[in-house]
Protein backbone atom coordinates (compact mmCIF):
# COMPACT_ATOMS: atom_id res chain seq x y z
CA UNK A 1 0.00 0.00 0.00
CA UNK A 2 1.91 3.16 -0.79
CA UNK A 3 1.66 6.14 1.42
CA UNK A 4 -0.59 9.28 0.37
CA UNK A 5 1.64 12.93 0.45
CA UNK A 6 0.64 15.17 2.73
CA UNK A 7 -0.49 17.39 -0.82
CA UNK A 8 -2.75 14.21 -1.32
CA UNK A 9 -3.80 13.76 1.63
CA UNK A 10 -4.79 17.65 2.06
CA UNK A 11 -6.54 17.10 -0.95
CA UNK A 12 -8.74 14.10 0.27
CA UNK A 13 -9.36 15.29 3.66
CA UNK A 14 -10.94 18.88 2.24
CA UNK A 15 -13.14 17.48 -0.18
CA UNK A 16 -14.59 14.78 2.62
CA UNK A 17 -14.66 17.52 5.23
CA UNK A 18 -16.62 20.00 2.71
CA UNK A 19 -19.71 18.02 3.04
CA UNK A 20 -19.53 17.47 6.86
CA UNK A 21 -18.73 20.84 7.55
CA UNK A 22 -21.56 22.57 5.04
CA UNK A 23 -19.00 24.22 3.38
CA UNK A 24 -17.67 26.47 5.73
CA UNK A 25 -14.11 27.22 4.32
CA UNK A 26 -12.31 28.65 7.45
CA UNK A 27 -13.72 25.54 9.46
CA UNK A 28 -12.57 22.74 6.38
CA UNK A 29 -9.13 24.32 6.83
CA UNK A 30 -8.79 24.01 10.22
CA UNK A 31 -10.37 20.87 10.36
CA UNK A 32 -8.47 19.05 7.72
CA UNK A 33 -4.99 20.19 9.45
CA UNK A 34 -5.92 18.63 12.17
CA UNK A 35 -6.43 15.20 10.19
CA UNK A 36 -3.49 15.98 8.75
CA UNK A 37 -1.69 15.69 11.95
CA UNK A 38 -3.55 12.92 13.14
CA UNK A 39 -2.41 10.49 10.19
CA UNK A 40 1.19 11.82 9.64
CA UNK A 41 2.00 13.15 12.92
CA UNK A 42 5.89 13.18 12.90
CA UNK A 43 6.91 13.02 9.43
CA UNK A 44 9.28 15.79 9.78
CA UNK A 45 9.80 15.65 13.56
CA UNK A 46 13.04 14.33 13.15
CA UNK A 47 13.88 17.14 10.43
CA UNK A 48 12.56 20.01 12.56
CA UNK A 49 15.07 18.87 15.53
CA UNK A 50 18.06 18.60 13.21
CA UNK A 51 17.33 21.92 11.60
CA UNK A 52 16.17 23.72 15.28
CA UNK A 53 17.83 26.98 15.10
CA UNK A 54 19.19 26.27 18.85
CA UNK A 55 21.84 23.85 16.76
CA UNK A 56 23.72 26.22 14.68
CA UNK A 57 26.61 25.50 16.44
CA UNK A 58 26.39 21.76 16.79
CA UNK A 59 24.96 21.15 13.41
CA UNK A 60 28.82 21.69 12.26
CA UNK A 61 29.57 18.05 13.42
CA UNK A 62 26.31 16.23 11.84
CA UNK A 63 28.66 15.39 9.16
CA UNK A 64 30.65 13.01 11.48
CA UNK A 65 27.74 11.96 14.13
CA UNK A 66 24.60 11.40 11.34
CA UNK A 67 22.23 11.73 14.13
CA UNK A 68 19.37 11.15 11.85
CA UNK A 69 20.14 7.41 10.02
CA UNK A 70 21.88 6.96 13.62
CA UNK A 71 18.61 7.38 15.62
CA UNK A 72 16.80 5.34 13.00
CA UNK A 73 19.72 2.36 13.35
CA UNK A 74 18.41 2.57 16.88
CA UNK A 75 14.54 2.61 16.09
CA UNK A 76 14.01 5.81 17.82
CA UNK A 77 10.09 6.13 17.16
CA UNK A 78 7.11 7.60 18.67
CA UNK A 79 5.86 7.60 22.04
CA UNK A 80 9.25 5.59 23.39
CA UNK A 81 10.25 6.11 26.87
CA UNK A 82 14.34 7.01 25.85
CA UNK A 83 17.13 7.42 28.38
CA UNK A 84 20.17 8.88 26.98
CA UNK A 85 23.05 8.00 29.22
CA UNK A 86 25.82 10.80 30.30
CA UNK A 87 24.39 13.55 28.16
CA UNK A 88 27.18 15.48 28.78
CA UNK A 89 26.99 18.93 27.19
CA UNK A 90 23.94 17.63 25.65
CA UNK A 91 24.99 17.42 21.83
CA UNK A 92 22.23 14.65 21.30
CA UNK A 93 19.98 15.42 23.59
CA UNK A 94 19.14 18.68 21.29
CA UNK A 95 18.16 16.17 18.64
CA UNK A 96 16.48 13.78 20.60
CA UNK A 97 13.95 16.31 23.33
CA UNK A 98 12.36 18.15 20.68
CA UNK A 99 11.89 15.15 18.16
CA UNK A 100 10.49 13.50 21.60
CA UNK A 101 8.24 16.51 22.43
CA UNK A 102 6.75 16.48 18.94
CA UNK A 103 7.18 12.70 18.37
CA UNK A 104 5.55 11.74 21.85
CA UNK A 105 7.15 9.87 24.39
CA UNK A 106 9.69 10.49 27.42
CA UNK A 107 12.92 11.71 27.56
CA UNK A 108 15.00 11.09 30.42
CA UNK A 109 18.40 12.30 31.07
CA UNK A 110 20.81 10.12 33.53
CA UNK A 111 23.34 12.58 34.58
CA UNK A 112 26.11 12.19 37.11
CA UNK A 113 25.54 11.30 40.08
CA UNK A 114 25.99 13.67 42.91
CA UNK A 115 28.72 11.40 45.10
CA UNK A 116 31.01 12.10 41.84
CA UNK A 117 31.64 15.62 43.72
CA UNK A 118 31.22 19.16 42.78
CA UNK A 119 32.50 19.20 39.86
CA UNK A 120 29.82 17.10 38.36
CA UNK A 121 27.15 18.37 40.34
CA UNK A 122 27.86 21.91 38.36
CA UNK A 123 27.87 19.86 34.74
CA UNK A 124 24.25 18.48 35.47
CA UNK A 125 23.55 22.08 36.50
CA UNK A 126 24.94 23.61 32.90
CA UNK A 127 23.19 20.77 30.72
CA UNK A 128 19.85 21.18 32.84
CA UNK A 129 20.01 24.85 32.03
CA UNK A 130 20.77 24.84 28.37
CA UNK A 131 17.72 22.93 27.81
CA UNK A 132 15.26 24.51 30.25
CA UNK A 133 13.39 25.62 27.08
CA UNK A 134 10.30 23.38 27.87
CA UNK A 135 8.37 24.94 24.80
CA UNK A 136 11.32 23.67 22.77
CA UNK A 137 12.74 20.67 24.33
CA UNK A 138 10.10 19.72 26.53
CA UNK A 139 10.41 17.63 29.89
CA UNK A 140 13.42 16.85 30.56
CA UNK A 141 13.66 14.06 33.41
CA UNK A 142 16.87 12.91 34.76
CA UNK A 143 18.16 9.92 37.07
CA UNK A 144 21.48 9.51 38.38
CA UNK A 145 23.81 7.16 37.09
CA UNK A 146 27.26 6.63 38.36
CA UNK A 147 29.41 4.31 39.79
CA UNK A 148 27.53 3.85 43.10
CA UNK A 149 24.05 4.69 41.67
CA UNK A 150 20.80 2.81 41.96
CA UNK A 151 18.58 1.53 39.22
CA UNK A 152 17.46 3.67 36.82
CA UNK A 153 13.72 3.20 36.86
CA UNK A 154 11.56 0.09 37.10
CA UNK A 155 11.81 -1.88 33.56
CA UNK A 156 9.99 0.14 31.55
CA UNK A 157 12.15 1.96 29.05
CA UNK A 158 11.92 1.48 25.77
CA UNK A 159 15.35 2.49 24.47
CA UNK A 160 18.73 3.44 26.08
CA UNK A 161 20.82 5.38 24.23
CA UNK A 162 25.02 6.05 24.92
CA UNK A 163 27.50 7.75 22.65
CA UNK A 164 31.13 8.04 23.20
CA UNK A 165 31.15 6.84 26.51
CA UNK A 166 32.43 3.14 27.10
CA UNK A 167 36.09 4.63 27.71
CA UNK A 168 34.35 6.88 30.64
CA UNK A 169 32.91 3.60 32.61
CA UNK A 170 36.44 1.37 31.88
CA UNK A 171 38.60 4.10 33.18
CA UNK A 172 36.73 4.61 36.17
CA UNK A 173 36.12 1.14 36.56
CA UNK A 174 32.40 0.69 36.49
CA UNK A 175 31.37 -0.59 32.52
CA UNK A 176 30.27 -3.88 33.92
CA UNK A 177 27.90 -2.30 36.06
CA UNK A 178 26.32 0.11 33.50
CA UNK A 179 25.75 -2.40 31.42
CA UNK A 180 23.91 -3.84 33.93
CA UNK A 181 22.04 -1.00 34.87
CA UNK A 182 21.01 -0.56 31.24
CA UNK A 183 19.85 -4.03 31.35
CA UNK A 184 17.60 -3.33 34.31
CA UNK A 185 16.27 0.00 33.24
CA UNK A 186 14.66 -1.36 29.98
CA UNK A 187 11.91 -3.33 29.18
CA UNK A 188 12.02 -7.24 27.50
CA UNK A 189 12.51 -6.10 24.22
CA UNK A 190 13.84 -2.86 24.68
CA UNK A 191 17.00 -1.83 22.64
CA UNK A 192 20.79 -0.65 23.90
CA UNK A 193 22.28 1.45 21.13
CA UNK A 194 26.03 2.67 21.50
CA UNK A 195 28.36 4.61 19.98
CA UNK A 196 31.71 4.36 20.47
CA UNK A 197 35.49 5.52 19.28
CA UNK A 198 36.40 2.30 17.66
CA UNK A 199 40.35 0.76 18.15
CA UNK A 200 41.00 -1.79 15.91
CA UNK A 201 41.52 -5.31 16.69
CA UNK A 202 44.21 -6.12 15.84
CA UNK A 203 45.57 -3.32 18.72
CA UNK A 204 45.37 -4.31 22.19
CA UNK A 205 43.19 -2.86 24.18
CA UNK A 206 43.67 -1.22 27.46
CA UNK A 207 40.87 -2.18 30.20
CA UNK A 208 41.23 1.59 31.49
CA UNK A 209 40.53 2.45 27.55
CA UNK A 210 43.03 5.63 28.26
CA UNK A 211 43.53 6.42 24.64
CA UNK A 212 39.72 6.43 24.50
CA UNK A 213 39.36 4.05 21.85
CA UNK A 214 37.15 0.58 22.71
CA UNK A 215 37.33 -2.44 20.58
CA UNK A 216 33.82 -3.80 19.10
CA UNK A 217 34.55 -7.24 21.11
CA UNK A 218 35.36 -5.34 23.68
CA UNK A 219 31.94 -3.68 24.21
CA UNK A 220 29.82 -6.81 22.71
CA UNK A 221 31.24 -8.85 25.88
CA UNK A 222 30.43 -5.94 27.99
CA UNK A 223 26.91 -6.06 26.56
CA UNK A 224 26.97 -9.80 26.76
CA UNK A 225 27.65 -10.20 29.88
CA UNK A 226 24.97 -8.65 30.83
CA UNK A 227 22.31 -10.53 29.44
CA UNK A 228 22.14 -8.36 26.10
CA UNK A 229 21.75 -10.41 23.04
CA UNK A 230 23.45 -8.28 19.78
CA UNK A 231 21.16 -7.02 17.25
CA UNK A 232 23.53 -5.39 14.67
CA UNK A 233 26.18 -3.02 13.76
CA UNK A 234 26.61 0.14 11.61
CA UNK A 235 28.95 2.09 9.82
CA UNK A 236 27.45 4.97 10.09
CA UNK A 237 29.55 7.12 11.85
CA UNK A 238 33.22 5.05 10.58
CA UNK A 239 35.79 7.44 9.87
CA UNK A 240 38.45 5.14 7.82
CA UNK A 241 41.29 8.45 8.03
CA UNK A 242 41.24 7.57 12.12
CA UNK A 243 44.34 5.31 12.48
CA UNK A 244 43.39 5.48 16.36
CA UNK A 245 47.04 5.69 17.43
CA UNK A 246 47.33 9.65 18.39
CA UNK A 247 49.73 11.26 20.76
CA UNK A 248 46.97 12.14 22.71
CA UNK A 249 44.20 9.92 22.05
CA UNK A 250 41.12 10.24 20.61
CA UNK A 251 41.27 13.66 22.09
CA UNK A 252 43.62 14.65 19.34
CA UNK A 253 41.11 14.77 16.92
CA UNK A 254 38.12 16.80 16.74
CA UNK A 255 36.21 18.39 18.49
CA UNK A 256 39.14 18.55 21.35
CA UNK A 257 42.09 19.28 19.05
CA UNK A 258 44.75 18.53 22.02
CA UNK A 259 47.57 20.04 20.86
CA UNK A 260 51.20 20.09 23.34
CA UNK A 261 50.79 22.34 26.85
CA UNK A 262 53.19 24.68 27.95
CA UNK A 263 56.37 22.90 29.01
CA UNK A 264 55.37 19.61 26.90
CA UNK A 265 57.76 17.94 24.70
CA UNK A 266 56.09 18.02 21.37
CA UNK A 267 55.59 14.36 19.80
CA UNK A 268 57.97 13.91 16.98
CA UNK A 269 56.29 14.44 13.63
CA UNK A 270 53.04 16.43 15.49
CA UNK A 271 51.14 17.93 12.68
CA UNK A 272 47.58 20.04 14.59
CA UNK A 273 46.28 20.60 11.07
CA UNK A 274 46.92 16.99 9.87
CA UNK A 275 44.72 15.86 12.37
CA UNK A 276 42.07 18.59 11.32
CA UNK A 277 41.94 16.78 8.11
CA UNK A 278 41.32 13.47 9.44
CA UNK A 279 37.83 14.66 11.24
CA UNK A 280 36.09 13.31 13.96
CA UNK A 281 37.25 9.66 15.28
CA UNK A 282 36.27 6.39 13.99
CA UNK A 283 33.37 5.48 15.36
CA UNK A 284 31.75 1.53 15.48
CA UNK A 285 27.23 1.75 16.02
CA UNK A 286 25.99 -0.95 18.02
CA UNK A 287 22.74 -2.60 18.96
CA UNK A 288 21.54 -4.83 21.11
CA UNK A 289 18.14 -6.09 22.56
CA UNK A 290 17.21 -7.25 26.08
CA UNK A 291 15.49 -10.40 25.63
CA UNK A 292 11.37 -10.97 25.39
Amino acid sequence: MKTLSKIALLGLSTTLLLGACGGDKTTVVEETAKVVEQVVPTVSAMDAAIAGEWRVDQAKRDKFRNPKPTLEFFGLAPGQSVVEISPGGGWYTGVLAPYIKQAGGTYTAAVFEAALGERYVAANTRFLERYADSDVFGQINTVEFGPTSGPMGDGSFDLVLSFRNVHNWMGAGYADKAFADFYASLKPGGVLGIVEHRLPESAEQNPKASSGYVQVSYTKDLAKKAGFEFVGASEINANPKDTADHPYGVWTLLPSSRTPREGEDVPEGFDADAYVAVGESDRYTLKFRKPE
